[in-house]
Formats: C-alpha cells, structure tokens, sequence
C-alpha cells in the first residue's frame, strides 16, 4: 500500500468516525425532556411574553431556540402520542385525535397500544434508565396502556388529562401512582412534580447508566366550573397564592392566574437546572423544553401574535416554544427558524443515544443538523389531524404545512390556504389565487387520513 494511497485511507476512517456522532464524544448523554401543558407561543418570556420566566429563558440564553417548532397536534392526548411515537395520531391503531375523556369510563378502552413503540422503549433497550414523572393522558383504563408498559422503568404521576392541584385527585376519584400503584401524596401538583424529579436525579447522580427523565408538568392548564354528573370540580388547576402575589402587575385577573401558574413552574424548572449543576450532571445532559400545544386564550393563555389556539389547527394552536440546550454541542444563544416538528424526536434522540430507529414507520426526521447549527436538508409535509369531541365541543380539523404553504380546513368550512412566509399569522387566505396548490395540500391530507 503506498503512502499516499495509507493516508488518504486513514482520512477517510476519521471522517467516518467523527461523523458518526456529535454522540460517542458525550458518551451517551442523560435526556430532560420538560414538557408543559397548554402553554403558548406567547406564554415564555424568552418568546416575547410579559410573563417573566429566567429560568426557562436561561436554556435559550446557553442553547437553542427553535422558532418554528410545531407541536404533533393542538390536543392533549394526540400531542403526547406523536412526541413519544414519532407518528401522527392519525395512524394510531385508536384514532387519538381528541383529549381522552380524563378517567371517563368510555374510554376507558382507549390509549397507546403495545405495538405504537415509543422511543422511550428504544432508549431503555440502549441501555438507558427510564422514568416520568407527571402527566401521561395516553390511556387510563387498563395497565396495558400505561407508562411502565412503554418503556419507562418508574412512573410517578397520573394516568388521566387532569388532577386538583391541591389534593392531586381528579374531583373524588384518586388517580396518583407510583409504577402501578395508588398512593397518598400531598403537596401542589407542581411542587411535587418537581421534588420527584430532583429526587430521580439524586438517584441517577452515581449511576453508570444514562438516564432519560420525562417531566411532565400539567401546569399552567385551565379550568371552570362543575360537572354534577361525574361529581367532579374542573376548577381546581389554580395558582398558589404566593405565587398570585408574584404577578399583581397583571391587571386581568384570568392572566394573572395563568402567570402565577407558569411563576411556579419556572421556579420547579429553575430547581432542575440548578439540581444538575450542583450534581455536575449539566455538562452531560441534554434538556429540552417545549409545550404540549398551542394556550386557550380563553383560560389565559397566550399565542400572540399568532391566529388561533388550543384545539384549533391555527398557527397559534399548534407553533409552540421549544428549547433545547446540550453544553459543548450545541452552540449558546444559537436560533433556528427550520420548520420543525415534536415527531422529529423519536428519531432525533434514537440518534444521540447511538440507536437504531427499528421498523416502526416514523413522520419525524432527525434534528441533529439543526442541533449542530445546519438546516435540515429536507423537510416532510407536516400533517395535522383533530377529532370531533362531544363533550368538549370540539369539531374535526384538517392541516399541511408544506415548506412555506399552510392549508388549513376548520370544522364547516372550505379549505383555506396561507403563504407563511409574508403572512406568518393567517391573515390573507389565498386559496382562490393558488387552486392548484390548495388541491394538491387537500389531497395530500386525505391520502395519509385513508
């Protein structure tokens, strides 16, 4: 072998080898992923919102911020489904495209089934330490569809879309769990979601294994009213007091309610990231924040400037915060406007952790050329789906974003199409001046919906 020929060979091996990962270098890093409920675009100060929010902020300032980052729906339930399976709920084996009813009998038959892999499952079969803590809202009725039954070595939180804040039951009915089983808790919901978390981070400090942990906060939320029938309040996701007095420079009292709210959660999320500093876990750890969906404006939650909200397949639905911060990968203060996606996590995180994404077909793409300051080369159409919802009064809605075209049908109504680009709020429906592009989006919906 000639020289020349030897060290154009040992070129080519290191390419191969640093190419592999921006991965074996960090040695399979541990993953935060911070995941809160019905909190919107406008809703993080870090995003333009009047609610002050350093902590979350802070993984902005030292990472990245994604500003064109959807949720995989504007509904609880199909949101969860397509972070953690990297599909659509549309394809889920029980159409998921509305909220499951909290712990309603008639759903009781309802959730992620054994065959919808997570990437949870993935993680865990790379040799990751699994754990969530805080809502699932992916099936309640039999163990079957539970978190322990889809990767996650420990569950500490609820199965069902809500729980009193106080007592942490869901109006009479009990529904807090450790693995699979009840137990008695107090404290406020936020609070003890995050005392759980720094505790599996205590308990992972020492371990030679990676850890994923999945906080799942169900705060800010909503909430009003009473249901006789399932002698349940639904009023009961309120604020701390204290935390009220934090944000009396917030005149409507259903905004300041909500920002007391989201005061308290920056504060258990400034506890995380402090937590990891003091067990100098920060250096190797990925963290991600983000939002299930779009606020609802109606319970104070904002998205401007964005049209629409929660449940809605306008933008203010679905284009929610995300944050992502790794130390010595990710470049800080660093802002991508790529179209992203939360389905675009099965196979981003499967690629850190140096595991392969199986046979499971996946909507999402990898995220790791975002993360190391790229574009992505391609980008899917991202298709949204909603389902009709009698008891909350919610119709089906049908959506395509594609590069910068939105086509967008809302319950009774033709389609409508948007040119993101110059009209980034919807203002100006188009679809009479672009027919072609209209069918072509409407077409595209109907195929993946067969």
């Amino acid at each position: 072998m000639s020289l020349k020929f030897l060290f154009i060979y040992c070129l080519l091996q290191f390419a191969c080898l640093y190419g592999q990962n921006l991965i074996e270098a960090a040695n399979q890093p541990n993953i935060v992923m911070i995941f809160t409920d019905d909190q919107g675009y406008h809703d993080v100060g870090c995003y333009g919102s009047e609610i002050s929010t350093p902590n979350i902020d802070r993984l902005a300032t030292e990472g990245l911020k994604l500003t064109e980052f959807y949720a995989a729906s504007s509904i609880c339930t199909p949101s969860r489904f397509g972070l953690l399976t990297g599909q659509f709920a549309h394809r889920s084996q029980d159409h998921l495209l509305g909220a499951l009813m909290f712990l309603s009998e008639k759903d009781a038959e309802r959730g992620i089934h054994s065959h919808e892999l997570t990437y949870v499952s993935r993680l865990a079969d790379a040799g990751y330490q699994t754990a969530l803590v805080g809502k699932w809202h992916l099936g309640h009725g039999t163990k079957d569809f539970w978190p322990t039954k889809h990767g996650f070595d420990s569950f500490f939180g609820h199965t069902g879309g809500c729980v009193d804040f106080f007592t942490l039951n869901y109006g009479i009915k009990p529904d807090w769990y450790r693995g699979e089983e009840l137990v008695e808790v107090e404290g406020y919901a936020t609070d003890v979601i995050t005392d759980e978390a720094v505790r599996v981070l205590h308990g992972q400090a020492d371990s030679k294994k990676p850890l994923y942990l999945h906080i799942a906060y169900n705060a800010p939320h909503f909430g009003k009213g009473y249901d006789h029938k399932e002698n349940t309040t639904v009023n009961v996701m309120q604020p701390k007091p204290e935390d009220l007095q934090k944000v009396t420079e917030i005149e409507d009292p259903l905004r300041r309610s909500f920002a007391a709210k989201v005061v308290g959660l920056d504060e258990g999320i400034g506890r995380i990231l402090q937590t990891l500093d003091d067990l100098k876990m920060t250096e190797n750890t990925l963290i991600i924040f983000m939002t299930d969906h779009g606020g609802d404006p109606d319970y104070g939650g904002s998205n401007l400037p964005l049209r629409g909200g929660k449940a809605t397949l306008y933008e203010g639905g679905l284009k929610v915060p995300c944050l992502i911060r790794w130390p010595g990968k990710i470049e800080p203060g660093s802002v991508s406007d790529d179209v992203t996606c939360a389905v675009d996590f099965y196979p981003t995180l499967l690629e850190i952790a140096g595991s392969d994404l199986g046979k499971q077909q996946l909507d999402g793409i990898s995220l790791v050329p975002v993360l190391k300051g790229n574009s992505l080369p391609t980008r899917p159409p991202l298709v949204f789906v909603t389902g009709s919802h009698q008891e909350l009064k919610r119709k089906s809605w049908k959506a395509v974003r594609d590069g910068k075209w939105k086509w967008i049908q809302p319950p009774g109504k033709e389609g409508q199409l948007y040119n993101l680009e110059s009209d980034p709020n919807e203002e100006h429906n188009i679809a009479d001046k672009h027919p072609q592009i209209a069918e072509r989006l409407n077409i595209l919906v109907q195929e993946q919906i067969q």
